[in-house]
C-alpha cells in the first residue's frame, strides 16, 4: 500500500464534506506557505497557544514563526522550556492543557471524516479530546485514506515505523503507539472550533 500519494481533488472535497458532517471545518490549501497564513488568520491576538511535536508544523514554518515572537500570541511551549525548575516546569505543562489554541497534525484522515492521532506519551491528547476550545490541525493530503480501516492501517504500517526510526536516530530508543485517538466528531454542545487544514504538498509522515 502506498501511503505517500497526494489525494486527488475529488477525494479532498469528499473528505472536507465528511468532516463538516462531523463538526470539523476542513480547509484545503495548495502550499505550506498558505497553510501558515491560514493559521495566522485563525488565531486571535493575545491568545495562548500550545502545540505538539510535529514534523508538519516544522515544515510549514510554524515553529520558526512561533519562535520569532512576531505573532502577538502567548507562547506556552516557550514558557515551559524556559523554566529550569523541574517541578515548576511540570506545573506549567499541566496548566498548558488549558491553552486557547492547540496546534498539531494528524497521522491519517479518512474520506469518511474520521481522523487519527497516535501518541506514545499522550501529552497532547487532553487538548485534543477536551480542554482546548480551539484546535488547528495541519496535514498533507497524502494522509487521506479511503476509510477508517485504511487510516488505522496507515498509522500502524507507515507512520509508526518511520517515527520509530526517527526516534532511534536521535538516540531516544524508538517509539510506540501507547495511546490512539480516533476523532469521530466534535459535538455542537462543546462549543469548540476544530479546523483541519489539508495541504496539497507532501509534509510529515
Amino acid at each position: 500500500m502506498n501511503y505517500e500519494t497526494l489525494a486527488d481533488e475529488k477525494s479532498i472535497q469528499k473528505t472536507i464534506a465528511a468532516l463538516a458532517e462531523r463538526g470539523v471545518e476542513g480547509i484545503s490549501v495548495d502550499t505550506r506557505a498558505e497553510a501558515l497564513e491560514k493559521i495566522k488568520e485563525l488565531i486571535s491576538k493575545g491568545a495562548s497557544v500550545m502545540n505538539g511535536s510535529s514534523r508538519t508544523l516544522e515544515e510549514i514554518g510554524y515553529v520558526d514563526w512561533l519562535k520569532s515572537g512576531a505573532h502577538g500570541w502567548k507562547n506556552l511551549h516557550e514558557e515551559i522550556l524556559a523554566e529550569k525548575d523541574s517541578a515548576k516546569q511540570a506545573t506549567l505543562r499541566k496548566q498548558a492543557v488549558l491553552s486557547d489554541y492547540y496546534l498539531g497534525s494528524v497521522h491519517a484522515v479518512a474520506e469518511t471524516g474520521e481522523f487519527i492521532i497516535a501518541s506514545n506519551s499522550g501529552s497532547q491528547l487532553p487538548h485534543i479530546v477536551f480542554t482546548s476550545p480551539n484546535l488547528i490541525f495541519v496535514a498533507s493530503t497524502q494522509k487521506i485514506t479511503q476509510n477508517l480501516d485504511r487510516a488505522l492501517a496507515r498509522v500502524r504500517e507507515h507512520v509508526l515505523p518511520l517515527e520509530d526510526k526517527r526516534m532511534k536516530e536521535v538516540g531516544m530508543g524508538g517509539s510506540a503507539i501507547s495511546k490512539l485517538v480516533i476523532f469521530e466528531r466534535e459535538p455542537v454542545f462543546m462549543g469548540r472550533k476544530v479546523h483541519l487544514i489539508l495541504v496539497r504538498e507532501k509534509l510529515g509522515f
